[in-house]
């Protein structure tokens, strides 16, 4: 019964285990999985843990976690400019396929790679600061260390090939923060809030320490903590980790104040839909450059056709994009010697036998592209080299806009200076009505315009005085270079506009927010979709959202610093009623059987030397205390001895009528020398020095 009564005072039980223990092995299987993954140490051994304000680890270990900070911060950015460049994935993995002769999603490869240096450098950092905050000293393995610098060095040297050879690929980028900017200013508002909670119990803890330490001080631990300055240190903790968050918060919630999307506007200054321009027809539907490739795009009730245009040797204009024939044909099989000879340099003859097709089934050029019908692989492997002539009659039929590039002929062939003169030529014998031609070649003007006055010329990225000389109202401009020069100037001239090539919703998006009239595009299907620009907002549902997140964010972040700055307060004060209440206590003849509050305050004791260790209790803290090690010297004691008469000393208490009896001080007990290691190890056990104080202080009182 009585050991019954025990447990119910105590709360255990046979089928409720012991808390600390259960919460020991929890711990322990944490801090060896923390270790396991940072230092490849998988087997649980007493880490030492360092003195809270002191260096972590040893210099080299800092010079590796500043070096894994470094590569988290290149990968992430790497992986944020690659990913934002997917719309030329396709042109990317064309340029390689150049060099290579092998067609693969190379760019995937890529975005593959610098997902996965991104996770493993913050997985690793994450581990790194997790073990800072257990106060382990961090030993980083040889193996993270040999990745961590090759991820610097690949990054680095990524980055700088983009800055080399790809520069419009932070033009991409910064098209891309543009739209998403609204959205990122309230998403990082959003990971604020998450990281206030462990900043807040960090900067609590730091501030509880520091009270702890102050109120659990004597004269000999003050002088020792102020050589050592230990709450400098702590607090130089708290304002390094809580005054850039609170600077980065204020920036966020004046972020609206610099933001411009073009997205952000009222309804009524959106403007109509852009429309389309089927790039080599639908690519991603059938083989590029073909007849059913421009039919597909015809069935998706496109604006105009794109396609770009040879002369075969012996003068008939057919249609292909690259400068051989190895990519898009099967000529390897057929006339494998001639295979990288110029597109140009074969007779149509010779030409019109080649598949064109085959190629397409079998690498799928475009990542992610929807899986055709059996009908449609049938249809697309018998696909051949299709002629300008054939594309004229479909547009005509059809009534599509025809808008091409024209590529001179090499030296040696026939047509080598009258090239424009027989394309021109063609297209006024196809019968085709005049207007529906988008005549984009620059080469002998003067001669298209003299035989077909009815073409619309199509000019580049020029300005307008040029344009309005050369009587020029479209231009066919890449969109990295016209969203960030010129735009206004050409909308107030009223130019139509076409920018190529268009392939991401977002890209499109922001092209119709910026009343952009067409858009060549590869992704047909997917954009036509789209009944409404992504990321559209009115200013005033803008304005309505950064005013609620900002209250929204400041609130819950005051109040979970609040929250944990109130629960450090409750365990110093827990402290301090534990210390009072053990002070009275043992000063006082007790009787055999401890009372419910005495045993729940030695529940609360450390079990065992490994089971927990409090990083706010002064067991803690005078174990991690380095006293300088001097020799012992005898200590005068100034202390009478006291007389054999002197046994009791009444002194009031919180019931005036009960005794206090002290125990007696031996005069040999008050002669031994003290070191200053012997006064550290009695700070060790709570109870035995808060007693001997109390004890200490009233004879030198009585007696003085």
């Amino acid at each position: 019964m009585q050991a019954e009564a025990e447990s119910k005072k105590t709360g255990l039980s046979d089928e409720n285990p012991n808390p600390w223990i259960e919460r020991y092995f929890n711990h322990r299987c944490y801090i060896t999985f923390l270790t396991g993954c940072y230092s490849c140490h998988w087997q649980y051994r007493a880490w030492e843990k360092t003195e809270l304000g002191s260096c972590c680890c040893p210099r080299k270990e800092q010079f590796f976690f500043i070096c894994l900070v470094i590569s988290f911060v290149l990968s992430v950015i790497f992986l944020f400019v690659w990913a934002e460049t997917s719309n030329e994935y396709n042109g990317f993995d064309w340029v390689v396929y150049l060099g290579t002769g092998r067609w693969f999603f190379w760019s995937i490869v890529v975005l593959s790679a610098a997902g996965i240096m991104a996770v493993y450098t913050f997985l690793l950092l994450l581990f790194g600061v997790l073990l800072l905050w257990e106060r382990i000293e961090l030993k980083l393995h040889t193996a993270h260390k040999v990745f961590i610098l090759l991820t610097v060095l690949l990054c680095s040297f990524l980055l700088s090939l983009l800055n080399r050879y790809w520069k419009d690929k932070w033009l991409i980028a910064g098209l891309s923060l543009q739209i998403f900017a609204p959205f990122v200013h309230l998403s990082l508002l959003t990971v604020m809030i998450i990281i206030s909670w462990p900043l807040a119990i960090c900067v609590a803890h730091l501030e509880s320490e520091v009270r702890i330490r102050k109120y659990r001080m004597a004269d000999y631990e003050q002088e020792s903590l102020k050589r050592c300055n230990i709450f400098t240190r702590l607090r130089a903790l708290q304002i390094v980790a809580g005054l850039p968050f609170f600077i980065i918060l204020l920036c966020l919630y004046l972020m609206p104040l610099g933001i411009y999307s073009p997205c952000v506007l009222k309804k009524e200054n959106l403007g109509p839909k852009p429309v389309f321009f089927g790039h080599r027809g639908a690519p991603m539907m059938a083989p590029e450059n073909t007849m059913m490739s421009f039919e597909k795009a015809v069935e998706l009730d496109v604006f105009g056709l794109e396609t770009d245009v040879y002369l075969s040797f012996d003068h008939v204009p057919f249609l292909m994009h690259d400068y051989d024939l190895t990519r898009t044909t099967n000529i390897k099989e057929v006339l494998p010697s001639a295979a990288y000879n110029h597109t140009a340099n074969f007779n149509w003859t010779f030409l019109s036998t080649l598949n064109a097709g085959k190629w397409f089934i079998k690498h799928k050029p475009f990542f992610g592209m929807k899986s055709l019908s059996e009908a449609d692989k049938r249809r697309a492997s018998n696909q051949s080299i299709a002629r300008l002539t054939d594309l004229l009659e479909l547009a005509k039929k059809e009534q599509k806009v025809v808008i091409f590039d024209l590529f001179g002929p090499p030296p040696g062939h026939p047509l080598r200076g009258t090239f424009v003169r027989k394309v021109v030529r063609v297209i006024l014998d196809s019968k085709i009505e005049q207007h529906l031609i988008f005549w984009l070649p620059g080469h002998d003007r003067g001669y298209v315009r003299s035989m077909a006055p009815g073409f619309q010329h199509v000019g580049r990225l020029w300005s307008n005085d040029r344009l309005m000389k050369e009587n020029i109202t479209i231009i066919n401009v890449d969109y990295k270079r016209l969203f960030y020069g010129g735009l206004r100037d050409y909308k107030a001239a009223k130019i139509h506009i076409n920018v190529y090539i268009v392939n991401e919703p977002w890209l499109f998006s922001l092209a119709w927010c910026l009343r952009i009239n067409s858009v060549t595009t590869d992704n047909i299907e997917v954009l036509q979709q789209l009944s409404n620009p992504l990321f559209f907002m009115t200013p005033g549902y803008y304005a309505f959202m950064w005013l609620f997140m900002d209250i929204a964010s400041a609130i819950i972040i005051a109040c979970v610093f609040y929250y944990h700055w109130m629960e450090e307060l409750k365990k110093k004060r827990w402290l301090e009623a534990s210390a009072t209440a053990s002070t009275d206590t043992e000063n006082i003849n007790l009787p055999k059987e401890y009372s419910k509050t005495q045993e729940a305050s030695h529940l609360l004791e450390k079990p065992s030397p490994q089971i927990l260790r409090s990083p706010w209790t002064p067991e803690v803290y005078y174990e991690n205390l380095k006293f300088p090690k001097k020799k012992a010297a005898p200590f005068k004691n100034t202390v009478l001895p006291v007389p054999q008469s002197f046994q009791h000393i009444q002194m009031p208490s919180r019931q005036a009528s009960s005794p206090i009896e002290l125990p007696i001080l031996k005069e040999a007990e008050t002669t031994e020398p003290i070191t200053d290691e012997s006064y550290a190890q009695s700070y060790q056990n709570t109870s035995m020095l808060k007693s001997s104080e109390k004890s200490y202080e009233t004879l030198y009182s009585t007696d003085s």
